[in-house]
This record gives C-alpha cells, structure tokens and sequence, in this order.
C-alpha cells in the first residue's frame, strides 16, 4: 500500500505525521499507566524507556497501515 498526502485543513501533510501524532497520544495513556502503577522504579533511565516505547509502537503502527 502506497501512502499518499492527507488534507488538513487546506494544507497537505505527510501521513508518517498523522501517525506519529496518533502515537505519542497513545504513548501518553500508557505513560500514566505506568506511573500510576510504579513500572518506572524498574526501568534504569525512564526517558530512554519512554522513547524506546514510542519508537516500537510507531514502527507497529506504520507496519500495521501498511498491510
């Protein structure tokens, strides 16, 4: 599947922007999650974690579109 420009609002953007955007939303409801629960005493540099995170779901996101 080929992606192709989304109009918003008048201005054509990228669609790996909308998706990045759809991500970080994601990751910000996972993030409370895991403060609310204390998963970042485990993790040895939370800012890192959190990145990483946001990485691995983005690159599921744009696999999953692209199927």
């Amino acid at each position: 599947m080929t992606f192709s420009e989304i109009n918003l609002f008048g201005v054509y953007v990228a669609p790996i922007s909308v998706m990045m955007v759809a991500t970080w939303v994601v990751l910000i409801a996972l993030r409370k999650v895991a403060a609310r629960f204390g998963l970042f005493r485990y993790v040895w540099h939370p800012a890192l974690f959190v990145f990483s995170v946001y990485v691995i779901l983005l690159s599921a996101f744009v696999l999953f579109l692209a199927r």
